[in-house]
């Protein structure tokens, strides 16, 4: 510990996983109110110098820290030539406490979304890692919220999307408190029947701030008997966004009817719910293969 150097003690083999090919790197973004926003990176090593095709991953909520653990499933945006990035952002715990506390949750909540706007803004304008156009986003759960509100906010930042179960109407929702999870949700996002969380949340919430813009394109998850973003949710935003959007963008929703808030439990359909969203990101990205259209 003293001399701060790590022993490998055990390794699980990933089969036709070889760790030398990749190199992972962090970076900071400054925020809008000078704070600097920790990201991730990993990519190939043998990827040239140059913008390439990102994924950049978010959540920010409840202090939970998104840490830039192995994940298979990245291997097949890497191994295309793609840098995958996460953004630590407000609402998580990545720098402490105070970074969920006092700066990611309640009144505090817009630092979440525009941290990961300033993180985007970052790696295409100071780290150059993006290629134009070539940005996909996602988030989950919370993290849909996230992604519903930097879309509202900055869609011409981003090609594609993926929100999965995403928390997009959250204004109605945690007014309703005959809802069985709205009034324990008062504790991350704020009452808005009470004055002073009413104004704010109405500010942000996905749903109420879809506008005439054109937005890019949005793959949109749910499950059918999921008890935590009811599936409405989802689809009524989707339906929002079809209306409004200015774009000729496509706005898709993939509804499970046998889910419930998480992934198949079941290896093999998680892993072809995986392909499935890859496979999208990768087509609007135009890095498909004509032959595999």
């Amino acid at each position: 510990m003293r001399e701060r150097k790590f022993s490998l003690v055990k390794q699980k083999p990933v089969l036709n996983y070889d760790p030398s090919l990749y190199v992972s790197r962090r970076t900071h973004a400054k925020a809008n109110d000078g704070t600097m926003i920790p990201i991730s990176l990993v990519h190939r090593k043998d990827i040239p110098e140059g913008p390439h095709p990102t994924m950049l991953y978010g959540y920010g909520s409840y202090g939970i820290n998104m840490e830039p653990s192995f994940n298979a499933h990245v291997l097949p945006f890497l191994d295309r030539g793609m840098v995958y990035a996460i953004a630590h952002i407000r609402g998580g715990e990545e720098m402490g406490r105070f970074w969920y506390e006092e700066q990611g949750k309640y009144l505090s909540k817009r630092n979440t979304f525009s941290d990961f706007i300033n993180c985007a803004e970052h790696l295409i304008d100071v780290e150059k890692v993006i290629a134009p156009g070539k940005l996909a986003i996602e988030g989950r759960s919370a993290g849909g919220l996230l992604m519903g509100a930097v879309l509202n906010m900055r869609p011409d930042l981003f090609q594609v999307a993926v929100a999965g179960v995403p928390f997009v109407d959250c204004f109605n929702t945690m007014s309703d408190p005959s809802i069985p999870l709205t009034t324990g949700e008062w504790e991350e996002w704020g009452n808005p029947n009470e004055d002073k969380y009413f104004d704010y949340m109405l500010s942000y919430s996905p749903y109420d701030n879809v506008r005439e813009q054109p937005y890019p394109n949005i793959l949109i998850t749910a499950g059918l008997h999921d008890p935590r973003v009811a599936y409405w949710e989802p689809e009524k935003w989707a339906q929002k966004l079809r209306e409004m959007t200015t774009s000729d963008n496509e706005v898709l929703v993939k509804m499970d009817l046998e889910a419930g808030h998480f992934s198949a439990s079941d290896r093999y359909r998680y892993i072809r719910e995986k392909s499935f969203e890859q496979s999208v990101v990768l087509h609007y990205l135009g890095l498909v293969d004509e032959d595999c259209k």
